[in-house]
């Protein structure tokens, strides 16, 4: 069926169609052609494709603006989601860690006994080596002041001055920044 033009209407060209030509992808068929999409930065109502038509309703472009207005927001609100998302993660992560490593300490302790008796424990040294290289920090307290926030005082001896760590009963640790466990102490002065 041959499409005849209206009076007035103007005559195109008829252009040859190479075989190679015709042949489309199904996707090339329906993607979007780059004249379809509006450049960046340039209001609708002005890119080419609105160029020869009126300005748009004005409910229409209240619309329209609002709608974007919501994307940008839904976009925002998915991103502080993931994250917050992100965080949680990670630190539920390194709690995990932290109740494993808290878990161990006993273990530290017992190695701790062996060495002070004179028992050569390469297993506890490597273990603590280990634990101290992902961040786990033995407080070593003697001679500094008492802090009540990292020592637990369970002898008193009495002396002149401030309250000074004398002596270590059982070891603190701090965990990557944390207090895990506070040190053990007797405590002279105060």
């Amino acid at each position: 069926m041959t499409d005849v033009p209206a009076p007035g209407e103007p005559v195109e060209a008829e252009v040859p169609v190479v075989a190679e030509q015709a042949l489309t992808t199904e996707a090339e068929a329906h993607a979007p052609a780059e004249a379809d999409v509006p450049e960046a930065g340039v209001p609708e109502s002005q890119s080419p494709e609105f160029a020869g038509q009126a300005a748009p309703d004005p409910v229409v472009a209240r619309e329209r603006d609002q709608y974007l207005d919501d994307l940008r927001r839904l976009q925002a609100e998915f991103e502080n989601f993931r994250k917050r998302a992100l965080k949680q993660q990670t630190d539920l992560t390194e709690r995990a860690a932290e109740t494993l490593v808290r878990e161990l300490l006993p273990v530290l302790d017992v190695a701790d006994l062996a060495q002070v008796h004179g028992a050569d424990d390469q297993v506890g040294a490597a273990l603590g080596e280990a634990l101290r290289k992902e961040g786990l920090e033995r407080l070593d307290p003697v001679g500094n002041p008492f802090d009540p926030s990292e020592h637990d005082a369970v002898m008193h001896e009495q002396g002149d001055g401030e309250p000074e760590v004398i002596e270590v009963m059982r070891a603190g640790y701090r965990w990557r920044g944390r207090l895990l466990r506070p040190a053990m102490v007797k405590v002279k002065g105060g």
